[in-house]
Formats: C-alpha cells, structure tokens, sequence
C-alpha cells in the first residue's frame, strides 16, 4: 500500500505542477487515503490527461500516446522519492534493458556508456517527458518497428506496473462439464485471472493463491499434453500448456509466487527496485560520507599545504642560508686550498730544506765521524806529544840540573878567585918583599888564576853551550806546548776532553783534565778503553 500511496503522489506531483496549483509539488502522504477498489490505472490516466498537453514534446515519436502514458506511469514507479521527480541512469538502464529483452534484441551497453558519457552532469537524471522522448525516438530500439517496440512497452508495463508476473494462453479443464477450453491467464503476486482473450475484457475467473496452495506436474491422458494442476484450498485446477517449455515456465513462475506468498515478500521486480533503492541510498550515504573525508581530507590537505608552504618558505631560508653557507664554505675553501697550495709549498720548500738539512746532517755527520777518527789520530798523536813533553821536561829537568851544577862551580871558582884577589891586595900591601914574593906569588898566582880564568872560560863555554842547549830544549818545549796546546783546544772544541796543559810538577805525576794525580794509571787506562768503546759504537 505505501509503494502504491508513492506512485498516486507522483501523478498527482505531475498534475499540479501542469496546473501551477504548488510549485512545490508536494503532499503529505497522510492527506492520501486509498480505498481497496481504487482503480490506480485510471487515477494515473486522469493525471496524464492533466499533464501531457503541456509537457509532451511536439515532435514527432515512434511510439503512440497510450505507450507515452504507460511510460509515463513507469516512470512514476521507478523514480526517486524526491522532488522534482528524475530517474537515474541506473534505472534508464534498467527499463531499456527490459525493453531490449520484450523485444528480443541484444543489449547494448557500449551505446548505452557513450549515452552516459555525454549525459549533463548538472542534472541528477531524466525527467519523465525526456524519458518518453529518449524511448520514442528510438535511440536504443533501432531495427525495430513501432508494434513490437509498443508490444514491449505494454509487456514491461504489465509486469511493472500491473504486477503480472507471466501471461499467455493455455487449455483449462471445466468444473462442471469436464470440457477443456482455451483462456488467457495472467499471474499477479496473489492471484491468476483467466480471460476469454488477451484484451482483457471478458473475465472468467480467478485463482486465489496463497501459501498453502501449490502444483503439481501430470503425466499426458486423454489426448491432453503438458498437464499440471494447481491446488488450491476448495478448488483444484487442470491446465495444459502448448509445450513442455511453457507448462515448466508456469510451474516454476507459479512455484516462485507461492513461496513469495509463504515468506510475506514483494514481487521480484518490487523486490529488485527496492535493493536497487537502497543500494543507491547506501552509494550515497557512503559518497556522502566519502564526500565528507574527502572535505576533511580537503581541510586537513589545505592545512598540510599551509605547513608545507611555511615548511617550504623555511626551506627556501634553509636553502638561502644554505646557499650562503655553501658559498662561504666554497670560499672558505678557496681560500683553505689557496693556504693548503701555499702550506703544501711551503712544506715542500721545508721538506727540501730539511732534505738538504739532512744531507747536510748527514754530511756533517760524515764530517763529524771524520772529525773524532782525527780526533782518535789527534788523541794518539796527543799521547804521543805528552811522552815528548814528558821527555822534554825530563831533558830540561837534566839542563837544568846540569846548569845549576855549572853556576855552583862558577861561584866556588869565583869565590876563590876573589879571595886569591884580597890576598893578593893584602900581600901587595904587607911589604914590597913579600911585594915581590908576592909579585912572584902573583905571578904564580896570575898563572894559577889565568888557569883559573882559562877554567872559567871553560866552564863559561860550557854554560854557554848548556844555556844553548837549555833554550834549544826550552824551544823544543815551547814547541811540543804549542803543538800540545793546539790539539788541546781542537779537542776540547768538540769533546771537551783535554784542558790545556801547563807546566807543572816536575814529580813525574799523571796529568788530565781534571788536574795531576786526579787518575791512578790503573783509571786512566780503564777510562780510556771506555771511551774508545763509545766512540765505536756512535
């Protein structure tokens, strides 16, 4: 009843809209009462005869006004429940899918997505007048003629609207004369109806369904083919179909009623548009809601854009400062290869420098090592100047030992001399006699003394030739001091081992650096084997 109370509405949603009496189309469905005789087909004629003159397009059509009518009526059956009435393109789908198929065509569906394809997306779908004018120039029916496309319009009228389930002739088996006649049964959800002929006006009677009744499949007698029979509560029924094909197709569609009869269930079709509903409402609440997060996502992308436009101007400071830092390190660089050149030079300036340090270490070295094997030669040398010296002051030592034993002579001679002398000046003042003894005295004594003199001449030559002999040696040791002293102060130069030697005791006591008598013979053995084990091993 609601679906039905849906339908008169939007007929009458179309006669008002004709009639400009609400431009809101609307009525409340409490205003609506529907009584169980009401004839909903003439109701929906009387709407269309309100409507049509003004909306019907004026070109011509394929189609008659009766098959724009039912049409129009199956329109009002599968649009949306919102107003301005439109049917959806998956509903025109639907409807031309089911005309294709009363007109036993093939269905086209690239045709039908390009129809999609250049469909106005400002508008949710069709309106009822361009409905009837997309079925009546036929766009989707092509090949065919105008009785079959009316033929389909009325079979997908008479299933939509009309709720006929199946139709078709077959042979009845009479109550009372057991004669079997030919009628015209039409299934609805709750009833078959059978007709003298498929106009429909001469009605001969009703088989009430419901979900105790059911049908059963009889073998062929009495000349009859394709038998089945229903069961009913009071009243069972014999028919025979033309075929096998028809008799199992009226078994199955009757079969199929009854139990929708059983489980309280719509017609497939009501069943279908129902779904087909309410999977579009699911599509659009998910859209909606998919809608909404794609807003939120809008929102929360404009606000990621806002961060990644602040992200990126920091960026962009980043990258100034970046660039900044990243010309300043080139420079920086620059200027550190620039002083690495410069250090690397200078290091290879140093290295060469000391490369020729080294070669001149080295040669100094060699120079060295040079130096204290002449150093060696100097010290054997040096020993050997210290025997000479020590021999040259022993041979002074004689010299002068000798000398003081000359000038020891020389003075008793001379002392004697002088006292032959006042005894000669005494005796010469005594007496002239003894002058002249003593002349002879003298005399004796002038040749005593000329012997003397002879003598001290002697001994004068002699010291003569010991002094020469004495500033011969004393030369020698001036000589051997000043070699000494040379070889002294080159080593003490470069060891620091020899002090300069200066004449000293003439006791025969060991002299070195640190003084006479610092060393035993003994140490000064063992020091020297020391240092020449050094000397080696550098």
């Amino acid at each position: 009843m609601g679906v039905l109370k849906d339908e008169l509405l939007k007929a009458i949603w179309h006669a008002f809209t004709a009639l400009d009496l609400d431009h809101s189309g609307k009525v409340s469905k409490s205003q609506l009462k529907v009584q169980d005789n009401f004839d909903k087909i003439e109701f929906n004629r009387m709407c269309w005869t309100l409507c049509v003159k003004k909306n019907l397009t004026k070109s011509p059509l394929l189609i008659t006004e009766d098959d724009a009518f039912k049409i129009w009526v199956i329109f009002n059956f599968l649009s949306e429940d919102k107003y301005p009435l439109v049917i959806v393109p998956e509903e025109i789908e639907y409807l031309l899918k089911k005309l294709t198929e009363a007109m036993g065509g093939g269905w086209q569906q690239e045709q039908f997505e390009h129809y999609k394809i250049n469909f106005d997306d400002s508008k949710d779908g069709l309106s009822a007048w361009e409905l009837i004018e997309l079925i009546g120039n036929g766009q989707f029916s092509k090949g065919m003629d105008r009785q079959t496309v009316s033929m389909a319009i009325n079979e997908v009228f008479n299933e939509l609207i009309l709720d006929v389930l199946k139709q078709g002739y077959m042979m009845k088996k009479g109550h009372r004369r057991k004669n079997w006649t030919e009628r015209w049964f039409v299934l609805k959800p709750n009833i078959i109806s059978y007709y003298v002929s498929e106009d429909l006006k001469d009605k001969k009677g009703d088989i009430l369904l419901d979900e105790n009744c059911c049908v059963e499949s009889l073998p062929d007698r009495d000349g009859k083919k394709c038998l089945f029979l229903i069961k009913c509560f009071d009243k069972t029924f014999e028919i025979s179909a033309s075929d096998k094909k028809k008799k199992q197709e009226w078994i199955q569609a009757i079969q199929s009623t009854i139990h929708l009869l059983k489980l309280g269930s719509p017609p497939p079709h009501k069943e279908a548009r129902q779904r087909r509903k309410e999977l579009r409402k699911k599509l659009l609440a998910e859209q909606e809601e998919l809608e909404r997060q794609m807003k939120e996502l809008q929102v929360a992308n404009e606000n990621k854009q806002q961060e990644l436009e602040a992200v990126r101007k920091k960026l962009e400071e980043a990258a100034s400062r970046a660039a900044e830092e990243e010309k300043k390190r080139l420079q920086t660089q620059v200027e550190l290869q620039a002083r690495f050149s410069t250090e690397l030079e200078r290091e290879k300036l140093i290295r060469q420098q000391m490369e020729e340090q080294v070669a001149q270490k080295s040669s100094e070295l060699e120079q060295y090592l040079q130096r204290v094997r002449e150093l060696e030669d100097m010290y054997l040398k040096l020993q050997e100047a210290l025997e000479d010296e020590r021999q040259a002051r022993q041979d002074e030592e004689t010299v002068r030992k000798l000398q003081a034993r000359l000038l020891e002579e020389e003075s008793s001679k001379r002392a004697e001399l002088e006292k032959w002398h006042l005894e000669q000046q005494q005796a010469i003042r005594t007496t002239e006699a003894e002058k002249q003894e003593l002349e002879n005295q003298r005399v004796i004594k002038e040749q005593a003394l000329q012997e003397a003199m002879e003598q001290l001449q002697q001994l004068e030559l002699e010291r003569k030739q010991a002094l020469e002999q004495y500033e011969g040696v004393k030369k020698k040791l001036e000589l051997a001091t000043n070699k000494t002293k040379s070889w002294k102060d080159k080593v003490a130069q470069h060891e620091g081992l020899i002090r300069l030697i200066e004449p000293g005791s003439k006791n025969p006591h060991l002299i070195t650096n640190w003084g006479p008598a610092a060393f035993t013979q003994a140490e000064l053995e063992e020091r020297e084997k020391s240092w020449k084990g050094k000397k080696t091993t550098e």
